[in-house]
C-alpha cells in the first residue's frame, strides 16, 4: 500500500508544481506584454486576473483619445533630429504618464501623436471622464512644461517657441485586442469610433479650441465645462455629427461667467440655423465679451466668416446646419 500512496503523492506534487509554474509563466507574459501600454498597477491587476483579459478581438464600448503637436512640420525644421527626439521625449513622457494614472491605455505613438484608449483590457465605466480628464490635465501640463522651455530659452538667449496640442475625444463601440500576424502584433483598437476621434482631433485647428469631443462622450461627461461647436460631416461620414469644445472641469461648469457664456452661445448657434444673420452676428459679439477669458476668438471668427459667405450665398432650401468638413 506504500508505494501506490507515494506515486499518487508524487503525481499530485508534480501537478501542483506545474500548474504553479504555469501560472507564474502566464503572469509574466501578461506583465511583459502590457507593461508597454498601462500603469504599473494596471499591469498587476490583469497579471492577478487573467481571466479578465480576453485577447483577439473583443467589442468594447470605449473613449479614444488622439493628441498631436500644433506645428510639427515647421519645429522639425528649425531643430537637429537629435534635438527634436529630445524634445519630444521630454514633452510625451510627462503625457504619458497623466493617461496611465487615469486609467488609460497607450495604444500607440505617431512621431508627435499620441493615440490612446480607455475600458481595455480592464474594465473602465467611467472610460468617456477618465479620457477627459486626461485631456484637461495634459493642458495644464503643456503651459508647466513651456513655462520650463521658455526659462531654458532666456538662459540660453535663444528664440522660445510654445508647443500646442490639440485632443480629439470619442465613445462608442470598438473591437480591441491583438492585431497584426503570427509573426508580430499590437494590442489595438479598430472601429468608425477610432476614426471618428482621429477626424475630430484634426478639426481642433479648424474650430480653435484645444479639445473637441463627440457626442457620446459628451452625454458621459455634461456637467464638465463645454460648448457644442457645430453640426458637422467629418471626412469618412456621410451623416453630420454633433461635436463640443470641452473647456474645463465640473468646477468651472459651475461658474456663473461660463454658464452665461453657455446660453449666449446656444442662442447664437439656433440664431445661425434659422439663419437670422444679424441676430447671430450680435450673439457671436456677446459671446466673445462673455467669454474673453476663454480662448474663443478663432472660433467666433469662423462662425463671422461663414457668415459673411452665406449673407452672398444663400444655403440651400433644404440646408439643416450641417457643415460639411473639406479636410481631415
Amino acid at each position: 500500500m506504500v508505494s501506490p500512496t507515494l506515486a499518487f503523492a508524487t503525481v499530485l506534487g508534480l501537478g501542483s508544481a506545474y500548474i504553479a509554474y504555469s501560472n507564474g509563466r502566464e503572469a509574466r507574459y501578461i506583465r511583459g506584454a502590457f507593461s508597454r501600454y498601462l500603469s504599473p498597477d494596471m499591469v498587476a491587476q490583469v497579471a492577478s486576473e487573467p481571466d479578465s483579459l480576453r485577447l483577439g478581438g473583443d467589442r468594447r464600448d470605449m473613449t479614444l483619445l488622439f493628441c498631436d503637436v500644433r506645428g510639427f512640420t515647421s519645429l522639425s525644421e528649425r531643430l537637429t533630429a537629435l534635438e527634436l527626439t529630445r524634445l519630444l521625449n521630454r514633452m510625451l513622457t510627462p503625457l504619458t504618464d497623466i493617461i496611465l494614472a487615469q486609467n488609460g491605455t497607450i495604444d500607440k505613438y505617431m512621431g508627435d501623436c499620441i493615440m490612446a484608449f480607455w475600458n481595455a483590457p480592464l474594465d473602465n465605466g467611467d472610460h468617456a471622464r477618465d479620457g477627459c480628464r486626461s485631456a484637461l490635465l495634459m493642458l495644464d501640463e503643456m503651459d508647466a512644461f513651456n513655462a520650463t522651455l521658455k526659462r531654458e530659452a532666456e538662459e540660453e538667449g535663444s528664440e522660445f517657441y510654445p508647443l500646442q496640442i490639440g485632443f480629439g475625444l470619442n465613445s462608442g463601440e470598438c473591437v480591441v485586442g491583438n492585431m497584426g500576424s503570427e509573426q508580430r502584433f499590437d494590442y489595438s483598437v479598430l472601429g468608425d469610433t477610432v476614426n471618428t476621434a482621429a477626424r475630430l482631433e484634426g478639426q481642433s485647428k479648424t474650430y480653435g479650441v484645444d479639445i473637441v469631443i463627440g457626442e457620446a462622450t459628451e452625454r458621459e461627461t455634461s456637467d464638465f465645462a463645454m460648448l457644442e461647436l457645430d453640426l458637422i460631416q467629418v471626412k469618412g461620414k456621410a451623416q453630420g455629427i454633433r461635436i463640443f469644445a470641452l473647456l474645463g472641469d465640473e468646477e468651472m461648469a459651475q461658474q456663473e461667467a461660463f454658464r452665461d457664456l453657455v446660453t449666449i452661445h446656444a442662442e447664437m448657434l439656433a440664431a445661425y440655423r434659422a439663419q437670422d444673420w444679424g441676430l447671430a452676428r450680435r450673439k457671436i459679439a456677446a459671446a466673445r465679451a462673455q467669454g474673453a477669458e476663454m480662448k474663443l476668438d478663432e472660433l467666433y471668427d469662423m462662425y463671422t466668416d461663414r457668415i459673411d459667405w452665406y449673407e452672398v450665398n444663400s444655403p440651400p432650401a433644404d440646408w439643416d446646419g450641417v457643415f460639411v468638413a473639406e479636410t481631415k
